[in-house]
């Protein structure tokens, strides 16, 4: 049996504004309301494969579970990181958790943000690896190449046509000369980063070639514990651990490195001209998600997350639409999205990091509107979950539930809540809510008050 390990780290700000730091590329329901981070564990669901390892931001700690949830999937551990600290650390962190069940357990390590078209292509090039990785390799699967893309590292292989090759050397991003020649040579595959290899072959690798490494990260597990569905790491320790990349961790240094060459119809979607490239377009090139219209329009994208979004007389174009901002780019530029991010970073926006839908452990919330001395946002609470007692030194908060029926505690004071009913809830007031039915309870709250930030909020045991 496989164990796959599923990285969840990155942002993916290529992809802003739908990609926010908040909720990243991977966690986007844009593929038929499917997210690329259930793409992914769907792959490896069943077969020669058990239950996964989740790895992923402690911020997303509540996106992970949801959608989990939605696919009916469950993780043997979700492992939270409280900080990145890029993929050397996970594969080590995989490797030693696989090992206290079964050293010679095999670890599948990939990206949750990667799109495969084919998946038995995927899975015939797992079942070529895995007799190379049962007998101490570290395998690695290489994209083979359809175009110069100065975009990917490369790795080179020794010459052949096995199912399973010999690493002769790992390459950097080339110029566009170099992809040309590497196009042309046929030996050079892109790296994928993904990887399968025994627990035991792993932590060998790390105690040879990264002990400090390898003993820090030891030292972060240690200190695990757990929080509901989660495993948490204490931060300081976890701090400690250097921030480099497996390849130059391991895969350079080692020498059991093998590859797997294959062609899924493999893309790390790392910019909307990629995105627009997969998807499905009309007899004119364009592609819409959401609420689109094209008029005299040519290869365009559109995506409307909140209303219409109408593209007339335009060529080559993206154009994305969310709740609180609006991209427009031509597809050549779609790399410089990044470059925009940057700048908002430095103004301090908020349309950087926050999405206007934020994942609790209870359900959700959703901005609506908010200005001077007031805001308005949508809540759903999950059947059986509920919000804990609190109280507000600045704002007064109005409920209004839209549908299902909800227990709320006022100062003490209990009662429910059914449909087109309110409540009001003064300044300073002791409040809970949960919901005791069998659906969701869908309410707007408007808070009103000087100070409307998260961290007012007193709770109370």
């Amino acid at each position: 049996m496989i164990v796959p390990c599923i990285l969840s780290g990155g942002i993916g700000s290529r992809l802003w504004p739908l990609s926010r730091r908040d909720r990243p590329k991977q966690f986007l329901p844009i593929f038929n309301g499917e997210s690329l981070f259930q793409k992914t564990i769907n792959r490896v669901k069943g077969g020669s494969f058990i239950a996964p390892i989740v790895i992923g931001n402690n911020d997303h700690r509540f996106l992970m579970g949801e959608q989990l949830s939605e696919i009916d999937a469950v993780a043997d551990t979700i492992l939270l990181e409280p900080m990145g600290r890029n993929t050397a650390a996970p594969a080590a962190m995989a490797a030693l958790i696989a090992a206290e069940k079964d050293p010679d357990a095999l670890i599948l390590l990939l990206p949750s943000d990667h799109l495969i078209a084919k998946e038995d292509v995927f899975q015939q090039a797992i079942r070529d690896a895995t007799p190379a990785a049962q007998n101490g390799q570290i395998v690695t699967f290489g994209i083979t190449p359809h175009e110069p893309n100065t975009g990917y590292g490369y790795i080179r292989l020794d010459v052949g046509s096995a199912p399973v090759r010999n690493v002769a050397a790992f390459v950097e991003k080339p110029d566009s000369q170099k992809a040309e020649e590497f196009l042309a040579n046929g030996n050079y595959v892109w790296n994928a980063g993904i990887f399968l290899y025994s627990a035991k072959a792993m932590i060998s690798a790390f105690e040879i070639h990264n002990p400090d490494l390898l003993a820090d990260v030891m030292a972060a597990l240690a200190t695990r514990s757990s929080d509901l569905d989660f495993t948490r790491l204490d931060s300081d320790a976890f701090a400690k651990i250097k921030s480099i990349s497996i390849d130059y961790a391991i895969m350079e240094r080692a020498n059991n490195i093998s590859c797997v060459p294959m062609s899924p119809g493999w893309d790390d979607l790392g910019s909307w001209s990629a995105i627009w490239e997969v998807l499905d377009k009309d007899a004119n090139g364009n592609s819409g998600l959401g609420d689109t219209r094209f008029l005299d329009a040519e290869n365009c994208l559109a995506y409307a997350d909140d209303g219409l979004v109408s593209v007339i007389g335009l060529s080559d174009v993206l154009v994305i639409s969310t709740r609180d901002s609006v991209l427009v780019a031509h597809r050549d530029k779609a790399q410089d999205v990044k470059r925009i991010v940057e700048a908002l970073e430095k103004e301090g926006r908020q349309e950087v990091n926050a999405h206007p839908r934020a994942y609790k452990m209870w359900g959700w919330t959703e901005r609506i509107n908010s200005g001077d001395r007031f805001s308005v946002q949508s809540m759903m609470i999950k059947p059986g979950k509920g919000l804990t007692l609190q109280s507000h030194l600045h704002r007064a908060e109005h409920w209004v539930v839209v549908s299902g029926t909800v227990e709320i505690t006022i100062d003490g004071k209990a009662e429910l809540l059914a449909e087109n009913q309110s409540a009001y809830v003064p300044l300073g007031a002791k409040h809970k809510l949960h919901n005791p039915g069998k659906i969701p309870v869908r309410m707007i709250e408007v808070q009103s008050g000087t100070y409307l930030e998260q961290d007012d909020i007193l709770r109370h045991s």
